[in-house]
């Protein structure tokens, strides 16, 4: 173990960068590297996510995703958490799900650094406190950006009396075998599995929780896409959320006659499922079916009322589903610190969102892919019905998925439509956005403007096709007239 801190050096003809607005988002860190992220700036976010969250004397974990910055960030960040007190422990390549584990199991706050889905010039850090708390602009982040901008006008970090060591941890294998233990897998019918990481963190995770790397071997046989750790995402964007992003393992899981097909993004916090056809199974399905099992579990445990939470932008099946298995749902904004919030409020067992983050009281409240894909994989192979059959069940309407439309006065779109549908058949909520339901339950969509670009972005469903069809015509034309 050394002692580490040093004072802030901008590079040589590079004004350091004081101003941290344009990397500092409401949840997060992330800018594009070189310019308004730097490992300057990085060391003065170190030594702030001590001072501000209070960690002298205390662990601090660091790691960071295969991005060709991660190694140096997490030095820089080392030196100044170290500088200020903090007795670092650096955890090395991990996925974003694995610093919650992190954070949940020693019982420490930490960082990682990844830009998540985000292209190779990109890069930043997710915090969270001890027990995977969240780390947002509403429970310090902002704080941590004002001492950071402190730090870099003044040029240097003053280290305290007693600067803190810096020591390494592997979380790899504690990791994978805590997940192992919520999810037996070892029973199920052999599966073949397609898995695109994306050359993402899931080219770590995958052989280490799925596969016989570090535990015994599973009935699965694991077909891997984009294994290999390259932060220059040489294959195609670590974003499944695009379709486009999706095509090489729709078509692989195809060819190899799979039973399935997992994507992971960059930072494997995420997981979007594609049954045997090849044809993607939405977040809310994977929602459903996780609820179920998750309300099954905790009341098999005593639990009278197992609660399930779920953002307004999931499919209207899932708070049905989980009402019609016993358990409570509650609806929340979009959003992983709300989410999060709630999750601990309500004291939920489970968690789901359209965009396939998905959260596990069992895991700190805290959202893991690979999880979900553990239950999804136990589902599957737990009886005899292919993928597309098991989820038709979870997926009784029809959606339009995100369409966004580029307007500079979204209140103003926002209002027409208000006035289009006001009337005693159609109620309205702006618990997020605004969202308007029909009163037969026979559609719903929502208007949600950016926060950082001129989109207004409309979701909705219906019962059929026709009927949302019909519906989302209506509603594009007010909004962009």
């Amino acid at each position: 173990m050394t002692n580490v801190s040093s004072p802030l050096n901008a590079p040589a003809g590079k004004a350091p960068v004081t101003d941290l607005s344009a990397s500092f988002k409401a949840y997060d860190v992330r800018g594009i590297v070189g310019e308004t992220i730097d490992a300057t700036v990085v060391e003065a976010v170190g030594a702030a996510f001590v001072d501000v969250l209070g960690l002298a004397g205390q662990t601090v974990l660091v790691g960071g995703d295969m991005r060709p910055s991660s190694p140096e960030f997490i030095s820089a960040f080392a030196r100044g958490a170290a500088a200020r007190g903090g007795r670092v422990e650096t955890i090395g390549l991990i996925s974003t799900d694995e610093l919650y584990y992190a954070c949940g199991a020693v019982g420490a706050a930490g960082a990682t650094f990844t830009a998540s889905h985000n292209p190779a010039a990109y890069n930043g850090i997710k915090m969270a406190k001890a027990g995977a708390l969240p780390v947002s602009s509403e429970t310090g982040l902002a704080e941590i950006r004002a001492a950071a901008e402190a730090y870099l006008t003044a040029g240097v970090i003053e280290p305290v009396d007693e600067p803190g060591p810096i020591a390494v941890r592997d979380v790899l294998a504690d990791y994978a075998a805590y997940l192992r233990g919520l999810v037996d897998l070892s029973g199920i019918r052999p599966l073949t599995v397609v898995v695109d990481a994306g050359n993402g963190m899931a080219g770590l995770t995958t052989p280490a929780v799925l596969g016989d790397q570090l535990l015994s071997g599973l009935p699965l046989e694991i077909v891997p896409l984009y294994f290999e750790l390259d932060g220059t995402f040489p294959n195609h964007p670590a974003n499944p959320l695009e379709p486009e992003n999706l095509r090489d393992l729709q078509a692989a899981v195809v060819r190899h006659g799979a039973d399935i097909g997992l994507a992971f993004d960059g930072d494997a916090d995420r997981c979007f499922v594609i049954d045997e056809k090849g044809e993607p199974v939405s977040p809310s399905a994977i929602t459903a079916l996780v609820a179920r099992r998750e309300i099954a579990r905790a009341k098999a445990a005593g639990e009278a009322e197992p609660v399930v939470i779920h953002n307004l932008i999931t499919s209207r099946a899932v708070p049905e589903l989980v009402q019609h298995d016993g358990g409570r749902p509650v609806r929340t904004r979009v959003g992983h610190s709300f989410i999060k919030a709630v999750m601990a409020e309500e004291g939920a067992v489970f968690g789901g969102e359209h965009s396939a983050h998905y959260y596990f009281r069992d895991f700190w409240n805290a959202d893991t892919g690979m999880l979900a894909a553990m239950h999804v994989l136990a589902a599957l192979g737990g009886q005899e019905l292919p993928l597309s059959e098991l989820g038709a069940e979870y997926e009784p309407y029809v959606s339009s998925g995100e369409i966004n439309s580029e307007i500079e006065d979204k209140a103003a779109a926002v209002a027409r439509v208000r006035e289009a549908y006001a009337g005693e058949d159609v109620a309205i909520d702006d618990l997020d956005g605004t969202t308007f339901s029909a009163a037969d339950g026979s559609w719903w969509f929502n208007l949600r403007p950016s926060n950082t670009e001129p989109y207004l972005r409309f979701n909705g469903e219906a019962k059929d096709r026709e009927t949302l069809e019909s519906l989302r015509d209506n509603v594009l034309e007010i909004v962009r007239a």
